[in-house]
């Protein structure tokens, strides 16, 4: 079964995703912001990582450029309330680019392509 990273500052959130994604059959593990993030994929086997980008501590930009500075590649979908960042270079390096929304499917669809793609 698939271990998904969820990094989303906001608990409600990040609690409703693992939810989801638990009743899809993926392996979930949490995270507050980048810095918690790092910690988990340096200690633990990750498949896919779906990160926001406004948190604090560490932002999900920073975040996604020390993930992808490792040696194995783990697919990131950058999940989050701007669609102003799309333009930020430092989000080309993720596997995919989607604006929050309260319904899941389109997530839920990526996540299943991304990790279909990588098997």
């Amino acid at each position: 079964m698939p271990k998904i990273l969820i990094v989303e500052d906001e608990e409600m959130l990040r609690d409703l995703y693992e939810e989801e994604l638990l009743d899809e059959g993926y392996e979930v593990v949490k995270a507050a912001n980048g810095s918690e993030a790092l910690k988990i994929v340096e200690s633990e086997e990750i498949d896919l990582i779906m990160m926001d980008i406004s948190m604090p501590e560490m932002d999900g930009i920073q975040a996604l450029g020390k993930v992808a500075s490792r040696e194995r590649k783990i697919p990131v979908i950058i999940y989050t309330a701007y669609s102003n960042y799309k333009s930020n270079f430092m989000t080309w390096t993720a596997d995919a680019y989607l604006t929050k929304s309260s319904n899941l499917d389109e997530l839920k669809k990526k996540i299943n392509n991304l990790l279909a793609r990588d098997l």
